[in-house]
């Protein structure tokens, strides 16, 4: 595709009389392909729907903003100014799934006296902010946000899952849980559901909802608040009185709020209201609208030195070696051990989590006797492995510079901030904070027990994953109830459309559906071993875990050497196939070597895999199957090489929570 820009000029769009660009006070902008819109009726207040050629998506969803001091955007206001514009351009981002994005969308700007409404219609979904043009500090007491469902649909449901009692406790969460599928109207009322959700509309249609460019406001949660079809933004008042507490005094404990949601200042732009569109369910797991939509980041700054890999980790494992001649633990030796595995295997890190430094301190200086961290950076360097370090959010938060300077100069690479568990305002700006501190001290961070993706990842590329997620650590602890499974083949259509996902994948220890057992110092994996050699491809983490022992893995070769060869970053996504928590295909290159994983749910499965995708040529496949015996033993799997036939056509087999890898390269 022609690198091209085209930008409708001001002077034409301001040439045209009110009437002409408004009519009857209704405005419509249209995707560049013709088939999504959006229509904004404005009065005495604001309202907006959706549709999808000639189906309805969203009935009226009222939108608008209070302020403190009375004032409301979108309250009988007139447009003094309709601006459009259209942009269709080439993005190269500095790491991502794609070395190359496509930003193609129409722009609708509806200028009040006070504030900017803006919609943007892509091909794959609608988008709306308000940005205001109140100068001087003020606060924003509420916002409307509706999106009213045509239907009462099915949905996909991530209730937050603690702190219950009241709905305002439920913002002090972990962003963790099993996705409900039941219709709108059966929305428990005692629950705030934490982005993306999920609807499934008439005709294979899917929407999903979620926010980007969240830098400096609250994140939005959605409730029912009574209406069948209609949810509405919920947000997390802004903290009065915090206190340090909960899990190892790491967390900052909300004890009181304000009556408000954020503090704000000149021209604030408030985050991006997204809604995708696609009948297609496949496509929403390479969505780019997020992404697309944050801030891009400073082209002044170098982020060369970011350099995304796979991790040796050892917290999942509990730190369990065997056939080696000390005592495993967090230790010297033990860790050392890992940087040797890593080095050996070409993995590029090693992570010290949870248990370096002095337990309940909260204090990133005190290291542990056991822990001699300057000369593991040492001993690291030397094999070509970087070190990252684990932290809780309230220990680095109270030293965040002098932590990340004293670190950053012994050689430490990155840390993985843990246990932030809110998005309200004060919480959203010290994930701002830490990724512009730890990119001045050339440090990646790794955001875990946090929120969704928003946008910040293109803002800061240092940041380069998040948990949000149900991930394999669950596993450690919960009981055969939890169907993982079908979670691992509904998550990547609903969550890992906002971004990527610290879910730490790779257990060698492998169970059918009726042999799992939560064993947390010996945790085992739900589904066959093929299907964690595939979450490596359909997964999107570019800090990616290797969750296992490195004894298990040193005892399973073939798998090892897939999961360490296999790439983080990608120049090409393809969504090959999928249904929404039943299976999914995804296919992605790196140079000119193609990944392809394939995943189902607790249902054996036959697939047609099209590889038309790979052009002309003779292509040779590497293939990690399911063994004819792993719907009894998870860990069976065959490993083939194969000849990819001259229609590009393959046919797979999957057993019940199975899964199908392969390494396609050009002969």
């Amino acid at each position: 595709m022609t690198l091209k820009t085209f930008m409708a000029t001001a002077a034409l769009t301001l040439a045209l009389p009110l009437m002409a660009a408004a009519g009857d006070g209704s405005y419509r902008v249209v995707s560049p392909d013709g088939h999504l819109s959006a229509a904004v009726v404005v009065g005495k207040e604001i309202s907006y729907t959706v549709a999808m050629d000639e189906m309805q998506i969203l009935n009226p969803s009222r939108v608008s903003m209070t302020m403190s001091d009375g004032t409301v955007f979108g309250a009988d206001d007139k447009v003094r100014k309709v601006r459009r514009a259209s942009v269709d351009q080439i993005l190269k981002p500095v790491l991502y799934k794609k070395s190359e994005v496509r930003d193609n969308y129409n722009e609708m700007t509806l200028d009040f006296k006070e504030f900017s409404l803006v919609f943007r219609a892509y091909d794959d979904g609608v988008a709306y902010r308000f940005v205001s043009k109140l100068k001087g500090d003020f606060i924003v007491s509420g916002e409307q946000a509706e999106f009213a469902f045509c239907k009462d649909w099915n949905t996909f449901v991530p209730y937050v899952k603690q702190h219950t009692e009241t709905l305002e406790s439920q913002y002090y969460n972990s962003f963790e849980n099993t996705y409900e599928h039941h219709a709108l109207s059966k929305w428990n009322k005692e629950r705030l559901a934490f982005l993306p959700v999920a609807v499934e509309a008439d005709n294979g249609v899917k929407v999903l909802v979620t926010e980007s460019d969240l830098r400096h406001y609250s994140g939005m949660f959605l409730y029912n608040e009574g209406d069948a079809s209609t949810l509405s933004g919920r947000f997390a008042p802004y903290p009065k009185e915090i206190e340090q507490g909960d899990h190892n005094m790491l967390q900052g404990v909300v004890k009181t709020r304000e009556d408000y949601i954020a503090k704000c200042s000149d021209n604030e732009a408030f985050p991006w209201r997204i809604i995708m569109v696609t009948d297609n369910d496949a496509h929403l797991a390479v969505n780019d609208l997020v992404w697309l939509l944050g801030k891009p980041a400073d082209p002044a700054e170098d982020y060369s030195w970011v350099r995304p890999g796979k991790v040796a980790w050892d917290w999942w494992n509990a730190w369990n070696l065997y056939g080696v001649d000390f005592r495993a633990g967090i230790n010297n030796d033990t860790y050392k051990y890992y940087i040797d595995f890593a080095a050996s295997h070409g993995i590029e890190y090693v992570i010290l989590d949870e248990g370096w430094a002095v337990n309940k301190k909260a204090d990133l200086m005190q290291v542990i006797p056991e822990i001699d961290l300057p000369m593991l950076c040492g001993y690291a360097r030397e094999r070509g492995v970087g070190l990252i370090l684990w932290a809780g959010y309230w220990a680095f938060d109270r030293d965040m510079e002098n932590v990340c300077r004293h670190y950053s100069e012994m050689g430490i690479k990155g840390f993985k901030v843990d246990f932030m568990d809110r998005d309200d305002q004060i919480m959203v700006d010290f994930h701002k904070r830490a990724a512009e501190m730890a990119a001045k001290y050339h440090l990646m961070i790794d955001f875990h027990g946090t929120y969704k993706p928003a946008g910040l990842n293109r803002t800061w590329p240092n940041v380069v994953n998040y948990e949000g997620v149900h991930g394999l650590e669950q596993m450690k602890w919960s009981p055969n109830t939890v169907d993982q499974v079908t979670y691992d083949v509904t998550v990547p259509f609903i969550r890992m459309a906002a971004g990527p996902m610290d879910y730490t994948q790779g257990a060698m220890r492998n169970s059918t559906k009726k042999n799992y057992r939560p064993v947390n110092t010996e945790a085992m994996s739900q589904g066959t071993r093929c299907r964690q050699l595939a979450e490596y491809v359909v997964f999107e983490s570019p800090l990616n875990m290797l969750c296992d022992s490195p004894s298990n893995y040193m005892a399973e070769p073939l798998c090892t050497k897939y999961i360490a060869d296999c790439p983080v970053v990608w120049d090409e996504s393809i969504a090959v196939n999928g249904e929404i928590s039943k299976y999914i295909t995804l296919a992605r290159r790196s140079r000119d070597v193609w990944y392809v994983g394939s995943m189902t749910d607790w249902n054996a499965r036959d697939l047609d895999i099209d590889l038309g995708f790979l052009g002309e040529g003779h292509w040779t496949m590497e293939i990690f199957c399911d063994g004819i015996n792993a719907d009894r033993a998870a860990r069976d799997f065959r490993h083939e090489i194969q000849t990819v036939p001259e229609n590009r056509q393959v046919k797979i087999h999957m057993a019940p929570g199975g899964g199908w890898a392969a390494r396609i390269t050009k002969e």
